[in-house]
């Protein structure tokens, strides 16, 4: 085998039409022979170009609507035979079989049929056989065959023939057959999840899972990890599909806390009102609802402003010129929200380092979904925490009911708890959190480092006591002794959210009653580990 291979004949037979006329005129214009397949060979021939049907060479015509047209010996054996074994080549002498040099594939669209509702059997339709049969067969045989699937390779591909006088370097068919086998992948993965999702079985035997290179990053977590970012091909509204409108490429870290910060701020109805949510390190160091994103912003940045520098501020409606000047005044990492004014994009330009991301909209937080973590040897695979507790779900166990106000304040509570790490303790007054407590191992902890940060902000607002004092309270999952419980009230809680679910619940609920606090229970935990 020489390293260089030339091009003499090549099979194009793609869904997405996009760059073939440019192709097959450069292909033609360097003497290759084109071979094509249904609308693939029309759009050549009324380009002008001169193509031979699959059809001709197989010796049977398209048949089942298309489903059998290129799954025969003439075209697999042009693409699988090895040019320098004698017995492949005797083969190919005794039953008419010609070289096939370059195979261009793109497949039936069925992501896109699934990602637009079609019914099951529209689903099945989409389901290229063909398309990756001959893609791994040409793929195997990159000693000879090169194969392309995605419509920006072309240019690599016109630019490698005319390096090498018509010819194209191994390496660069190795390249070309890793992409494809990842691309085949991927088009197995998607078929074998949805039919998983349709058949509702909730652990199958096999989970594949695949992903799109979206961009390399300079590093991961830390400066010695490479790390780099693939999207999964859903469209939901987020850091992954996001238009970036100024500032350095995303890092590792601002991807993570940036998919943290909007899928919180995604908690609240942008129609009933504003909110803001600022993260740092994946949990919120402040969020808040208020009449404009101005008010809200200003609320969550009260919460912990020495962990707001250098953060993440999500939105949930579009930014307008008063918020982002507002925001202008510290260091902030990245903004992002569903779409900005041209007065705020204009404010922003003059600070080179904050990147402005915007979507087209806000994730829906009921929708269903996967979450995935490698662990030594294995994934772990759940279903995306999209449990929701509204003001029906909850029941009222001490002997003091939560007024409507306090109500409201711990609905904001356990919304913003379901997205800090556990263990978790949100303290909330007024729609707007003044205290957090993430990630300690003691629910106990979580209450006493809120409880300190809210005071640290008491004397730096110059207010006469921590906003802790009548706030509403939020526990992720239950207390399991009253001590927790009794942090928050020595805190100046004055109402309580918990699941509910200790062994020692009545201890827990004697000692709210001591205390004179209201709690209710939700029956449903939200830790975030």
């Amino acid at each position: 085998m020489t390293d260089l291979h030339p091009v003499r004949r090549a099979l194009l037979s793609v869904s997405d039409k996009t760059g073939l006329i440019e192709l097959g005129k450069a292909l033609a214009d360097r003497g290759v022979e084109l071979l094509s397949t249904g609308g693939t060979a029309k759009a050549l021939r009324d380009a002008g170009l001169e193509v031979k049907d699959v059809s001709e060479i197989t010796g049977f015509p398209e048949m089942m609507n298309g489903r059998v047209k290129t799954l025969h010996p003439m075209v697999h054996g042009g693409l699988l035979a090895l040019r320098d074994n004698d017995t492949h080549v005797a083969a190919m002498n005794e039953h008419g079989i010609d070289a096939i040099d370059l195979l261009v594939v793109n497949l039936y669209p069925f992501e896109a049929t699934v990602a637009k509702g079609a019914g099951y059997d529209e689903c099945i339709e989409n389901i290229d056989i063909g398309g990756p049969a001959m893609i791994r067969a040409a793929s195997k045989n990159h000693a000879f065959v090169n194969v392309v699937v995605d419509v920006e390779d072309y240019s690599s591909l016109l630019d490698q023939l005319d390096e090498n006088y018509g010819k194209t370097a191994y390496g660069f068919r190795q390249w070309l057959a890793q992409k494809a086998y990842a691309r085949t992948a991927a088009y197995d993965t998607a078929v074998s999840n949805w039919m998983a999702d349709a058949l509702q079985l909730e652990a199958p035997k096999r989970r594949a899972f695949a992903g799109e290179l979206k961009q390399t990053l300079r590093y991961g977590e830390n400066s010695h990890q490479t790390a780099a970012f693939y999207t999964d091909g859903t469209n939901r509204p987020g850091v992954a599909t996001a238009l970036q409108h100024q500032g350095k490429e995303l890092s590792y870290n601002n991807i993570n806390d940036t998919d943290a910060a909007f899928e919180l701020v995604a908690e609240f109805d942008p129609v009933k009102s504003a909110a803001c949510a600022i993260i740092k390190h994946a949990n919120p160091c402040g969020v808040a609802t208020g009449g404009t994103l101005l008010d809200a912003y200003k609320a969550a940045f009260d919460c912990d402003r020495t962990s707001a520098f250098g953060g993440i501020v999500a939105l949930n409606q579009p930014l307008d010129a008063e918020t982002a000047q507002e925001i202008t005044g510290i260091f902030t990492e990245v903004v992002i929200a569903p779409g900005a004014s041209d007065e705020a994009k204009a404010i922003f330009a003059a600070k080179k380092n904050l990147r402005l991301l915007t979507t087209e909209g806000l994730p829906d937080v009921t929708a269903g979904g996967k979450t995935v973590r490698q662990v030594a040897g294995g994934l772990l695979v759940q279903d995306k925490d999209n449990g929701f507790v509204g003001m029906d779900d909850l029941t009222v166990v001490t002997k003091k009911a939560p007024t409507d106000e306090q109500m409201r304040d711990l609905l904001f509570a356990w919304k913003v708890a379901k997205h800090v790490k556990s263990n978790a303790i949100v303290y909330v007054k007024d729609g707007a959190t003044v205290g957090v407590g993430a990630g300690q191992m003691s629910r106990v902890d979580s209450a006493l480092i809120a409880a300190k940060k809210a005071e640290r902000m008491a004397d730096v607002l110059g207010l006469p006591q921590p906003l802790t004092i009548g706030s509403a309270v939020a526990s992720d999952a239950f207390f399991p002794f009253p001590d927790g419980l009794m942090e928050a009230a020595e805190a100046g809680a004055t109402c309580v959210i918990q699941p509910g679910g200790s062994m020692r619940d009545d201890d827990v609920i004697a000692a709210a009653d001591e205390a004179g606090l209201a709690m209710v229970f939700t029956s449903m935990r939200h830790f975030r580990h």
